[in-house]
């Protein structure tokens, strides 16, 4: 079992009673995302849960996926209407995310997200349903956006994201053997950690520090550091 006091990283998110899921990347039609999406769908409670399309911009992405979640969990899922920042602003749009009894943002450009809903009432009211009980999920490109910078689709630069993870930063469909683009991120100011996340694979950071991973993650407390791999069975309480 791993935890902090091995690793020398504080793995912080918003506080509250929900859980907040990481998924690296893959194709669910494929069944790539299958064991991580067992995951956090367990830690969900029960009712509609949300899809939120701004990352990608699609209309067919949320239909898709909400076929998967019928056929594969019997769960439902509405797609939450945010493709820009005048979505992300109206007061409907972030009552019905504290409606829902979870909300997925799915994966696409970290520009998109973060123009649609950064400092929004939708982002206040996500971080609200993490608080309350609900739960999170950020794949692929979302999931970078909830560190404290993203890598921008236009030219690679670092921009600041939602800040979710205090200092830290995630590189999603992540390879060690090729893992230039996370130790750059690290030597970005106010960046403390890394974790690199390979497609379907996920870290989930729970209520009072609890963290369970499926497959397994990356971890980088400094930039030319070694890194420490966090395994399906490592589940620890990281208070």
């Amino acid at each position: 079992m791993l935890n902090t006091s091995q690793l020398h990283v504080p793995f912080t998110r918003p506080p509250g009673g929900g859980w907040l899921a990481l998924l690296g990347g893959g194709e669910f039609s494929f069944g790539e995302t299958l064991d991580a999406d067992h995951a956090w769908i367990e830690k969900t409670p029960p009712g509609t849960i949300g899809f939120l399309p701004a990352a990608s911009g699609s209309t067919d992405y949320p239909q898709l996926f909400a076929t998967y979640l019928r056929e594969s969990f019997a769960r439902e899922l509405e797609t939450l209407p945010v493709f820009r920042g005048r979505d992300g602003r109206r007061e409907k749009n972030a009552e019905r995310v504290g409606e829902v009894a979870g909300v997925y943002i799915g994966g696409g450009v970290p520009d998109h997200l973060i123009e649609a809903i950064g400092s929004t009432t939708v982002a206040t009211a996500l971080e609200q349903r993490l608080s309350s009980g609900g739960t999170v999920v950020a794949i692929a490109a979302a999931a970078q956006c909830m560190g404290v910078i993203a890598r921008s689709v236009f030219g690679g630069n670092a921009v600041t994201a939602l800040g979710w993870l205090d200092g830290g930063v995630v590189e999603p469909n992540f390879d060690p053997e090729h893992d230039r683009r996370l130790r750059q991120m690290m030597r970005q100011p106010g960046v403390r950690w890394g974790v690199g996340i390979p497609a379907g694979a996920a870290l989930l950071l729970g209520p009072d520090g609890a963290m369970e991973v499926v497959d397994q993650v990356h971890v980088l407390a400094s930039p030319d550091g070694e890194y420490a791999v966090l395994e399906e069975d490592d589940t620890s309480n990281l208070m």
